[in-house]
C-alpha cells in the first residue's frame, strides 16, 4: 500500500539502480481511510516533479483498494471516501495534463467491494471513466465470470456496455446537501465501527470464539497467510479471512456495522433528513447502489445462525455482547427499509427463504 510519494519513487529508484531496460509502470495503491484522504495530495506531489512527469509520459494509473478500506472504517465510510478520492484525483490529473486511469481493487463479496459489474461502474463519480478502467478479478470470481466461453463473453460485454454508458450518460454529481449529509454520516459510521471493532475490549475474544477465524491459518485455501503479523489483533488480520469469517456465520458484520448509527444520527438531528435520504436514493446512483447492496446482504444474512454459533462456541460472559450486535443488526435493517420506503426486505422472497433453509441444512 502507498502512503506517500516516496513509496512510488522508491520503486522507480529500484528499477533504475537495477538497470531495468524497460521499466515497469508503478501504480500506487491507496487503501486505508487516511491514505485515501491523502491520495490527491500525494499524487499532486509526484506530478510536480519534472523527472516523474517525463517518466510517465502523460499517463498514470492509481489503484484504490476496497477490502482494507472497508476493514479499516466500515463499508459506508470507505465507499464514500473512495468516491471523493476519485473526484479529487481526476482534478489533480487534469491540472497537470495527465490521463488518469482508475484501477479498482475489488473483491468478490460486498464487504470487499464486490457487486454487480454494470451497477458498480455506473455508480462511479462522473468524469472518472474515460473509455477505460482497470479492475481486479479475484480467484473465487474468475470461474464464475470467465470459466466458460459464453460467460467470458457476457462478462466482457457488461464491462464494455457499462464503460460506454458511463461516458455517454454520466451520473449526476451529488448536490451540496447530499455531500454534507454523507460527510456527517461517514463520521458517525466510522466512529461506531471503530469503537466496536478496534476499541471494544470484548470484541477480539468474541470474534475468535464466534467465527472460524483462528482455523483459516491452518487451511490450505489462500495464497497468503491469514495475518500480516503472527501476533496482533484485528488490525493484523487480512481482509479476506475477516470477511470470510463473518460470512460463515451469516452475520456479515463488516458490511452493515456503522450504517444504522449514521442513519439514526441524521434522523434524530432533523426528522426531515429522511426526505433528503430518499431523494438521494432515488436520484443518485452511488447512494442507490450502496443501499441496494446492503439490502442484498441483509437478505442473505441470518442472525439466527449467528446466534446458534454463539450458543455453541461463545463463553457465557460474552453472550450479551453477541445479543447486542444482533440487536444492532435488526435496527440497522429497519432503518434501511425506512430510507428505501420498503415494507419488507428481499429476504421475504420465496427463493431466498429456500436458500436460507438450505443454509440451515448445511449446518
Amino acid at each position: 500500500m502507498a502512503t506517500a510519494p516516496s513509496d512510488v519513487l522508491a520503486v522507480e529508484l529500484l528499477q533504475r539502480e537495477c538497470h531495468v531496460k524497460q521499466p515497469l509502470r508503478v501504480v500506487p495503491l491507496f487503501e486505508k481511510l487516511a491514505d485515501l484522504e491523502a491520495a490527491p495530495a500525494a499524487v499532486a506531489r509526484l506530478f510536480s516533479i519534472d523527472w516523474y512527469m517525463n517518466r510517465i509520459n502523460g499517463k498514470q494509473e492509481v489503484m484504490i483498494g476496497y477490502s482494507d478500506s472497508g476493514k479499516d472504517a466500515g463499508r459506508l465510510s470507505a465507499a464514500w471516501q473512495m468516491y471523493k478520492a476519485q473526484e479529487e484525483l481526476i482534478k489533480v490529473a487534469k491540472h497537470y495534463g495527465v490521463k488518469l486511469t482508475m484501477f479498482h481493487g475489488r473483491g468478490g463479496t460486498v464487504g470487499r467491494g464486490g457487486g454487480p459489474t454494470h451497477l458498480a461502474i455506473l455508480s462511479q463519480p462522473p468524469d472518472t471513466i474515460h473509455g477505460s478502467l482497470r479492475v481486479t478479478v479475484q480467484g473465487e470470481v474468475i470461474e464464475h465470470s470467465f470459466g466458460e466461453e459464453h460467460l467470458c463473453f457476457r462478462t466482457l460485454q457488461r464491462y464494455t456496455a457499462a464503460t460506454l454508458e458511463h461516458g455517454m450518460h454520466p451520473p449526476i454529481s451529488p448536490k451540496p446537501e447530499w455531500r454534507a449529509l454523507m460527510d456527517e454520516m461517514a463520521v458517525v459510521a466510522t466512529k461506531e465501527y471503530r469503537s466496536i471493532v478496534f476499541q471494544e475490549p470484548r470484541f477480539v475474544e468474541y470474534f475468535r470464539s464466534a467465527t472460524p477465524e483462528t482455523e483459516y491459518g491452518r487451511m490450505n485455501i489462500g495464497s497468503r497467510p491469514s495475518k500480516r503479523k503472527p501476533s496482533g489483533g484485528i488490525e493484523s488480520l487480512r481482509a479476506i479471512p475477516w470477511i470470510f469469517a463473518w460470512t460463515q456465520t451469516r452475520f456479515h458484520l463488516p458490511v452493515w456495522l456503522g450504517f444504522g448509527a449514521a442513519i439514526k444520527h441524521i434522523m434524530q438531528k432533523d426528522i426531515r433528513n429522511i426526505h433528503i435520504l430518499k431523494e438521494m436514493y432515488n436520484e443518485w446512483p452511488f447512494f442507490r447502489v450502496t443501499l441496494d447492496l446492503l439490502e442484498m446482504v441483509f437478505a442473505k444474512g441470518d442472525p439466527g445462525i449467528a446466534a446458534v454459533y454463539d450458543k455453541l462456541l461463545v463463553a457465557d460472559d460474552l453472550q450479551s455482547f453477541g445479543e447486542q450486535l444482533r440487536k444492532n443488526y435488526e435496527e440497522t435493517k429497519e432503518l434501511l427499509l425506512q430510507v428505501k420506503c420498503s415494507n419488507s426486505s428481499h429476504s421475504k422472497d420465496t427463493v431466498l427463504l429456500a436458500f436460507q433453509l438450505f443454509l440451515y441444512l448445511l449446518m
